[in-house]
C-alpha cells in the first residue's frame, strides 16, 4: 500500500477533525457537573444517571434498538434476495433500470420519503407506531443492502454454480451451500449498514412516527427543541457509543469471514 502524503495526510486530518470536533465537545460536556455547556466546573455521571433513571428514555432506547435490530435483519433478506434477483435478470436493459430504480431510493431526500409514506400510511388506513416506523426503515434499507450484496454477486464465477450442477446440487444446495457462503461478507456488510441507518435516521422517523411510540432521534429533536440540558448531551454519547460498538462489531466479523480464505489460499 502506498503512504499517504503530506498535503493528503494533513487534509485527512482536518477532514477527521472538523467531523469529530463536536461530537466530543458534546460527549464531553455530558460529565460536566454545570447546567451547561458555557464552562466545565467538575466531573459527573449525574447527567447519565439521569438517563437510566427516566424510565420512558429507556423504553425509547430499546425500542430504537429494537426496530434497527429488525429493520436490518428484514431489510438483508430482502435486500440479498433482491441482488440474486438483479443478477439473474439476463437482459442487461432491464438489469440496469431495475438498479437506476434502486439507487433513486437512495439518493431521494429523506424528507420526501418520510412524507411519501405518511401519505401511503394514511391512505391505507395504517396506524402511526411502531409498524409504520418499521416498515419504513426496513423500505429505506433495502436499497442499501442490494448495492452491499451485488458486487460480491458479480465477481462471483459462474463457474462455481455449475459445477455444483454437474456434482448432482439442487437449487436450494446451489444457494445456501455456494451463493449465500461466498457473498457472506457482502450479507453482513448491508446488515451493519441498514442497521447504522436505522439508528440514526431522524427525517423518514419523524414523518411516521405516532400513537406514543418513538425513537431516540426524535425524542432527542424534542427534547433540544425545549433547551438544550446536558441529559440531551449524555443520550448523544450513548446513541454515539452504541453506533461505534455496531461499527467494531462489523469490523471483527469482517475480519473472522476473511480469515479463513486467507488460510486456504496459503
Amino acid at each position: 500500500m502506498s503512504k499517504l502524503s503530506k498535503p493528503g495526510a494533513l487534509y485527512l486530518t482536518i477532514v477527521f477533525i472538523i467531523l469529530y470536533a463536536p461530537i466530543f465537545y458534546l460527549i464531553f460536556y455530558s460529565f460536566n457537573s454545570g447546567g451547561t455547556m458555557n464552562s466545565f466546573e467538575s466531573f459527573t455521571l449525574e447527567h447519565y444517571a439521569a438517563v437510566f433513571e427516566d424510565t420512558r428514555l429507556i423504553v425509547i432506547l430499546l425500542n430504537t434498538i429494537l426496530v434497527a435490530l429488525l429493520s436490518g435483519l428484514i431489510a438483508t433478506i430482502l435486500g440479498t434476495l433482491g441482488a440474486i434477483g438483479i443478477v439473474s435478470v439476463k437482459k442487461k436493459q432491464l438489469r440496469n433500470t431495475i438498479l437506476s430504480l434502486n439507487n433513486v431510493l437512495i439518493v431521494s431526500p429523506d424528507v420526501v420519503i418520510g412524507a411519501s409514506f405518511l401519505i401511503l400510511f394514511t391512505l391505507i388506513g395504517v396506524q402511526l407506531g411502531f409498524a409504520s416506523v418499521l416498515i419504513s426503515h426496513v423500505a429505506f434499507s433495502v436499497p442499501i443492502v442490494v448495492l452491499m450484496v451485488l458486487p460480491k454477486l458479480l465477481e462471483m464465477d459462474g463457474s462455481l454454480i455449475d459445477a455444483a450442477r454437474d456434482l448432482g446440487a439442487t437449487r436450494r444446495d446451489v444457494m445456501t451451500r455456494v451463493i449465500l457462503p461466498y457473498i457472506q461478507p457482502g450479507i453482513f456488510a448491508g446488515f451493519f449498514m441498514a442497521l447504522t441507518y436505522s439508528l440514526d435516521d431522524f427525517a423518514v422517523t419523524f414523518f411516521v412516527t405516532g400513537n406514543g411510540f418513538s425513537t431516540l432521534s426524535v425524542e432527542i429533536y424534542s427534547m433540544a427543541r425545549a433547551g438544550i440540558t446536558l441529559t440531551v448531551n449524555a443520550i448523544s454519547g450513548i446513541v454515539f457509543v452504541i453506533t461505534l460498538l455496531v461499527v467494531v462489531g462489523y469490523y471483527f466479523m469482517m475480519n473472522r469471514s476473511k480469515a479463513p480464505s486467507l488460510e486456504v489460499r496459503q
